[in-house]
């Protein structure tokens, strides 16, 4: 039976990830518009690759039941990548929430169910986690083991509550840590493992949409006076996600990794401390 490698959101790290771990393997690439599926289907079809193109709407749940009986179909899911998601000079409070925060809920639910023994996830987060101030116990708790479809019920996530569209995004992507680190308990029942990488900021379409958006001057300077001074590569996530996801990395599970050139370290103890 065949070895399937599923990529929710084949853009640029998507499928830098996808060239990483899917040697030999199907790799089933998902994205919320067919075009961009296919787009994708096609560069790593012609670098060799066994692939089939499939949309997705990670904010539905019929559609992400969708999405795993076609992956389940072509063989034993070894492999679960997530790299969708919104910015919050994208969308809106409400569609971050929906997107980035159950939407993730929903996937690691689902795909959770039919991991097979010996695989592996990521979820792509972000840095912007890193610079939220600490919940409390019970905040983190809610937002790691509230069932998926009460999760945007929490009190904590009342539009009284959501600053604006970044404080949103913050909250998501803290939540999407959080899910990991109690998803891997239950993932680890079926004898599989699941991680997050936080990245800074990856020179992305997306991360081009916030350098010219509202935001710009703020990520300008994070580039410049973080410790490494300059923004990261789809590879550079790549080789993380290789190692979390490859037999290197089997003592690892629940966990996040942050990989922002020093920007969290700057922010909070250097020259962007000040912001």
């Amino acid at each position: 039976m065949e070895e399937v490698i599923v990529v929710i959101g084949p853009g640029s790290i998507g499928q830098a990830i996808a060239r990483r771990v899917s040697t030999g393997k199907h790799v089933v690439l998902a994205d919320l518009k067919q075009e961009h599926a296919d787009a994708a289907a096609q560069n790593l079809s012609n670098a060799g690759f066994n692939v089939n193109a499939e949309t997705i709407d990670v904010s539905s749940r019929e559609s992400v039941e969708a999405l795993v009986k076609k992956s389940a179909v072509l063989g034993n899911i070894v492999g679960f990548v997530h790299a969708a998601g919104v910015s919050p000079s994208q969308a809106s409070i409400e569609m971050i929430l929906k997107v980035d925060l159950y939407g993730t809920a929903l996937l690691l639910e689902e795909f959770g169910k039919v991991i097979a023994p010996g695989g592996s996830g990521v979820v792509i987060a972000s840095q912007s986690d890193h610079r939220l101030p600490c919940l409390t116990a019970e905040q983190n708790k809610a937002l790691a083991t509230t069932p998926a479809e009460k999760l945007l019920q929490l009190p904590m996530l009342q539009p009284e509550k959501i600053k604006d569209t970044l404080h949103a995004y913050q909250i998501s992507k803290r939540g999407n840590s959080l899910r990991v680190m109690a998803e891997a308990v239950r993932w680890g029942k079926r004898g599989a493992r699941i991680n997050t990488i936080s990245p800074g900021i990856i020179m992305t379409p997306l991360a081009k949409d916030e350098l010219t958006g509202p935001r710009g001057e703020g990520y300008r300077r994070m580039i410049d006076l973080c410790p490494v001074g300059r923004a990261g590569t789809p590879d550079e996530v790549a080789n993380v996600a290789a190692l979390l996801m490859g037999p290197d990395g089997t003592f690892i599970t629940g966990s996040d990794f942050l990989m922002d050139g020093g920007v969290t370290a700057s922010w909070w103890f250097g020259e962007l401390a000040t912001e």
